[in-house]
């Protein structure tokens, strides 16, 4: 049972906005940049500091330590000094008796500005030589030389847009000043460990004077790892200087205004064929809109590269990539991090290359499939892969022939309605690619009433982690999961934590538990061994009772703690975990960077009205690994809700900026993202005879992977379209709206 699941149905469950303010407490809001790209002339706040209950303003000129946010790379300010880079960037922070009174305080403040040049497009940054970093690239096989064994080659370039996080709870926090000195920060953030060590660099106060604590988010997705931050930080700051608590919340039109998005992708591609459609050579340069700042643009960047080939084999790969710097707020760490583009631009080579050989795009994806032995472009070997059983499976399991035989009968007996099916095939890495992440910590404490406290450094957001991590412990003991509770993810039980993300919050959480319950029980199997005068070696636990030889004994869990507890025998262990065999070299870009990957495969079927251009989304069918479920109910909530934002990703969901850097679709009624009658038939199957020997109790992260099942509904629509104007060219501009539909239907 998940308890978050009750809490939520309820109406019960706390967020930051949820929690009783204390006598005092004082509210902020931030003064932003209303232009994208100006040097600051004059600052008058006046007319805001003589607003009633308006309490103080702080701006650069407050920071006693370093004004700066950036975590990989350090270039992300606070608050901006004498020129802004993006329209939104917060100058000062308002702090008055209400929000209200904030926010109109801010609007009163007289910015004067030096209007400079504007880029928000990412090839003219690389035209402009606006870069993050320099170009890197990956390369396997000798992608020169390959062409000429090549029997077809085709070019081609392909983009995809930027995608709103649309988390429930909104950027929040509070800060509360406490004795000697000290602060305490309630945060909706993925990355307590980040929020405090970036307030410290700030306040100039060392990190074990500063405690961040985190209940529950309400959504993250990748949102909340980098840049919920700022916004603690602020309050944090003022917190601080007044020693009164402070609080700031954002609206979902400010969050939305304010805020990073998934990376804008722009490619050019090149791919190479045989005859019978296998893969021989891929070329693409990926150009990332980056926004103004670094902040895990790299990082994403990276993992664009890692899964440049995605499931399939392919021998002579050569992958470059771009991170170019625009007057866009930075864009962030968005679910599947940067895989999801360049799955999308592959697929598109993969469906310009089959249309020219006038096959199915599924002849040439099911030649090349990666299998065990074979090595990615990044030099790690596929151990175990499961990309041709995850294809069978799929085609077995849901009758896809069938299906395709079905929908072409459907378009013989239609003229103004056209259907449509795409196959996707998936492979993700597990891992964090900066490998210090991939440690964790956990604590865990029994009671003498026989009850369980853990604490680590997994965040709750909705993906059910607490479940998985409770089921682990209760596995391991032998006991009801409802003896268990997960405590809240603070800074001051668990030091220097990684984010909850890149889909390994059960994975490294989980081993830390592991370790950590595993050493109890070695106490726990020595005291009952002392009391049942029985070999240590015969003891064992299930359903709560002390087994000899598998033979229930007498001697239950409650018993067993008690007896434990007064022969003083240590009831508490922390424990720490290092994902091993982990390496990867720079220099030759080779190495092994993931504990293991996840595959798996997925169709999906489209209905499309050719009249009128709208179009539904029939059914999904999935195949995917999961090696051993921890929790199937959870796992098939997170594959389903992550199809759902894909699906959105490439549908319906089109971030608008325009020339001045201004968020035109800043709101949920000028931005669309899915409901419940978008959602189609979704069914999904877990792949047969799974394991992961690298992952906890055989498991297999499943956060992130299932989102780019839905690159599929993209190249189904694609197909039905193309059913209906036979001359119809693709132009792989992803999210397919019903706009582009139309005119790719009836456009000269």
């Amino acid at each position: 049972m998940n308890s978050d699941s009750v809490l939520h149905a309820q109406g019960a469950a706390q967020f930051v906005d949820d929690l009783p303010l204390t006598a005092g407490t004082l509210h902020a809001f931030p003064l932003v940049s209303t232009i994208a790209h100006a040097d600051i002339v004059t600052l008058d706040f006046t007319p805001a500091r003589a607003l009633d209950g308006v309490i103080d303003i702080f701006t650069v000129k407050d920071i006693a330590g370093l004004n700066q946010t950036g975590n990989k790379a350090v270039d992300e300010v606070l608050f901006a000094d004498k020129r802004v880079v993006y329209k939104g960037q917060p100058i000062a922070i308002i702090i008055a008796k209400t929000a209200a009174i904030a926010r109109l305080a801010a609007s009163l403040c007289l910015v004067d500005y030096k209007p400079l040049p504007i880029v928000v497009d990412a090839r003219e940054a690389d035209r402009l030589g606006l870069h993050i970093a320099p170009p890197r690239s990956f390369t396997s096989g000798d992608i020169d030389n390959s062409w000429s064994d090549c029997d077809l080659v085709v070019t081609g370039s392909a983009e995809t847009g930027a995608q709103e996080h649309v988390y429930l709870e909104t950027q929040a926090a509070i800060a509360y000043p406490l004795e000697d000195a000290q602060l305490k920060i309630i945060s909706a953030t993925q990355a307590p460990g980040m929020v405090q060590r970036i307030c410290a660099r700030i306040l100039a106060i060392p990190m074990h004077k500063i405690e961040v604590d985190v209940l529950r988010l309400g959504g993250g997705f990748g949102g909340k790892e980098e840049q919920a931050t700022p916004w603690a930080v602020m309050v944090a700051l003022a917190a601080n200087k007044l020693q009164h608590p402070v609080k700031i919340t954002l609206s979902r039109a400010e969050d939305m205004r304010f805020t990073g998005k998934r990376h804008p992708y722009s490619a050019d591609f090149k791919i190479g064929l045989d005859k019978a459609g296998k893969i021989l050579s891929y070329q693409v340069t990926y150009y990332q809109n980056a926004g103004a700042f670094a902040d895990l643009s790299l990082s994403i960047l990276e993992r664009t590269l890692f899964h440049a080939g995605n499931a399939y084999f392919i021998a002579n790969l050569q992958a470059t990539a771009i991170s170019c710097r625009t007057h866009l707020p930075p864009n962030t760490a968005y679910r599947g991090f940067g895989a999801p583009q360049a799955l999308f631009i592959l697929e598109s080579a993969i469906f310009k290359a089959a249309q020219v050989m006038r096959v199915d795009a599924s002849v040439i994806q099911r030649q090349s499939l990666i299998q065990s032995g074979q090595a990615f472009a990044y030099g790690m070997l596929a151990e175990h892969a499961q990309a041709v059983p995850s294809w069978k499976q799929l085609h077995k399991d849901f009758a896809i022939s069938e299906q395709q035989e079905s929908i072409a009968q459907f378009n013989q007996e239609h003229h103004l309605e056209k259907k449509a099916l795409a196959i996707m095939p998936i492979c993700f890495g597990i891992a964090f690619t900066a490998f210090f992440l991939n440690q964790a910590d956990a604590l865990v404490h029994i009671y003498n009433d026989g009850s369980v406290s853990i604490s680590c450094g997994a965040v709750e957001m909705g993906q059910g982690v607490k479940v998985k991590l409770r089921a682990i412990a209760a596995q391991i003991f032998a006991i009801d999961p409802a003896r268990i509770k997960l405590e809240s993810t603070n800074t001051t039980r668990i030091a220097n934590m990684s984010p909850t993300a890149a889909s390994t919050g059960a994975d490294l959480n989980g081993q830390a538990i592991r370790i950590a319950c595993e050493q109890i029980k070695q106490t726990l199997t020595q005291q009952a061994a002392l009391e049942l005068k029985v070999d240590p070696a015969l003891i064992g636990f299930k359903n709560e009772t002390v087994t000899i030889a598998n033979n229930a004994s007498d001697l239950n869990w409650e018993a067993l703690i008690v007896l434990a507890y007064m022969s003083r025998r240590a009831l508490s262990a922390q424990a720490h975990y290092a994902t091993p065999k982990l390496n990867f070299d720079p220099k030759t870009e080779k190495g092994n960077p993931f504990a293991y990957h996840v595959y798996g495969c997925a169709s999906v079927e489209v209905t499309v009205d050719c009249l009128r251009g709208i179009y539904q989304v029939d059914r999904v069918n999935i195949v995917h690994d999961v090696g051993q479920s921890l929790a199937t109910e959870i796992d098939l909530g997170q594959i389903e809700g992550a199809l759902v934002q894909g699906l959105g990703w490439l549908t319906t969901e089109e971030i608008i900026y325009d020339q001045s850097g201004t968020l035109r679709s800043a709101n949920l009624t000028t931005y669309k993202v899915p409901d419940v009658y978008d959602a189609p038939d979704i069914q999904v199957k877990f792949l047969d005879k799974g394991s992961n020997p690298q992952g906890i109790f055989n498991s297999k992260a499943v956060g992130e992977p299932p989102f780019m099942y839905a690159t599929a509904v993209y190249f189904a629509l694609l197909k039905a379209m193309q059913s209906f104007r036979h001359e119809y060219q693709a132009e792989f501009s992803a999210p397919m709206t019903v706009e582009k539909v139309l005119l790719g239907l009836h456009s000269e």
